[in-house]
């Protein structure tokens, strides 16, 4: 570990000027590494039922990173051979989440649980920051080495736990999602996972189970600032992009062929104004939805996208997007159309939502791209509900880019973009133009309106006499 030490004001005078200059470019150069770097860093918590758990384990210094190989020591490390180890995996999770959420709503720790673990287990170790790839590729790694028995669950059910006793176990329970777009509802969710880790955790203690525990996250919950946004004087090659960036969903529709295309940054649906579902991460980051009834054709295309979800009144939600290929005799052309969206919750057709769209086009060899599409007015694209129904839900999609036709090399086309040339802010700047150029209009009128007398009295001239009689 490198470790840079810098003189104070009072004594950098004394350097000469090259040396200075080194020092400061040297010093910008590992401020903006260190931004990097840190968007592919995740922390990681451990606890063990053995008390002999990483007891030479060396001190972890703040910055440090932990490299693949000093993590894959350490769990070699927690007793001579580990028969089970169990890791909560969530979508996202960093550092700032522990002492943010724990304190944000005061005597309300969403983390409590997590929290009593750690500070009660025979041995526990915080990782504040490890490389995502060594975490997701952990499963491959003990395969490799003493080929292990990898669960892959999104409930444990601990009395009917059955493991292969001759081979070590890994069991991977994936935890809910954390909707980022609001903080009480991603604080909610931080407290039923932690519920769920918490009653994990103790069924395991109680019926006897000498296991690991690992708690982690897919990738991290947010980017840190580089370099130019703390300073705000750097020079753009030094920026990061702070936008999350997601793999277009690719149905293929039973072949290898893709046939749609679907991405977005954001994708959230509200229920009732009250319950908001983020689809965005099980959509695209960590792939969970169900795409087998979507078809494809040459003149009609239908994503369909089926989410099982554990809300009380919500068990499934099924997602279909309606596209069609048409002939123009206009433009002479196929233009292909996002016609229509509909929600069926809970499999219930008949309580369906459906929102026809309002422009949503593109010609056919290209994918159509829309940076908000929702049911708000103030979108570039709206939804706009056709029954009842739809009236009870909104939908938001961020930087939203679908194609059902024509897909070349599975990926998209040329994207035709929903921006018009008379945007709202155009609108309004040729209004505003169109008055302040009649108001000067006016005024130059008014002013060669104005007319002068053709004599003015002279002083010296022979005063005007006027007569007084008749």
């Amino acid at each position: 570990m490198t470790y840079l030490a810098l003189r104070d004001h009072s004594s950098s005078s004394f350097l000469p000027a090259d040396m200075q200059l080194l020092s400061w470019l040297l010093l910008l150069f590992c401020i903006c590494a260190s931004g990097v770097n840190s968007l592919s860093h995740v922390p990681v918590l451990l606890w063990s039922t053995e008390s002999s758990a990483w007891s030479l384990a060396p001190i972890v210094n703040a910055g440090h990173i932990t490299s693949g190989h000093e993590f894959y020591k350490l769990l070699e490390e927690d007793a001579p051979k580990p028969k089970l180890i169990v890791m909560f995996l969530q979508d996202t999770l960093s550092i700032d989440d522990f002492t943010y959420y724990s304190t944000v709503y005061g005597n309300e720790n969403p983390l409590q649980n997590v929290q009593h673990i750690l500070d009660t287990s025979p041995s526990s170790l915080i990782l504040p920051s490890v490389d995502k790839k060594t975490v997701g590729n952990l499963p491959n790694y003990l395969k490799k080495q003493d080929d292990w028995n990898i669960v892959d669950v999104d409930h444990l059910n601990v009395s009917s736990l059955e493991m292969n006793k001759d081979k070590p176990n890994l069991i991977i329970i994936r935890l809910q999602s954390i909707p980022r777009s609001n903080e009480k509802s991603a604080a909610k969710v931080f407290g039923e996972n932690d519920k769920h880790i918490g009653r994990i955790t103790r069924k395991l203690k109680n019926h006897g189970f000498h296991f690991t525990a690992i708690y982690t996250g897919v990738k991290p919950s947010k980017v840190v600032k580089s370099f130019d946004m703390v300073y705000k004087t750097g020079r753009e090659l030094l920026a990061t992009d702070s936008t999350v960036s997601y793999t277009p969903l690719n149905v293929t529709n039973g072949s290898d062929v893709s046939c749609i295309l679907i991405y977005a940054t954001q994708f959230i649906i509200t229920v009732n104004k009250s319950l908001e579902l983020d689809l965005t991460n099980i959509t695209f980051e960590v792939p969970s939805v169900d795409t087998s009834s979507s078809e494809c054709s040459a003149s009609n295309t239908t994503l369909s996208l089926v989410y099982s979800l554990s809300e009380k009144d919500l068990n499934s939600l099924e997602i279909r997007f309606f596209m069609t290929n048409m002939f123009y005799t206009g433009s002479a052309r196929n233009w292909f159309k996002l016609e229509s969206v509909m929600l069926i919750p809970n499999k219930d057709i008949l309580r369906n939502a459906t929102f026809s769209t309002s422009y949503a086009s593109a010609p056919a060899e290209y994918s159509y791209h829309c940076q908000q599409v929702g049911t708000s007015s103030m979108y570039g694209e709206r939804l706009i509900p056709t029954n009842t129904e739809a009236n009870n839900w909104e939908i938001f999609i961020s930087e939203f880019q679908i194609q059902g036709f024509n897909i070349e090399n599975n990926i998209f086309s040329y994207a035709s973009d929903c921006t018009t040339f008379f945007t709202p802010a155009i609108w309004m700047g040729l209004v505003s133009t169109i008055i302040l150029l009649w108001i000067l209009s006016y005024g130059i009128f008014m002013i060669m309106q104005l007319t002068t007398n053709d004599k003015f009295d002279d002083p010296k001239s022979q005063p005007l006499s006027v007569p007084q009689g008749e």
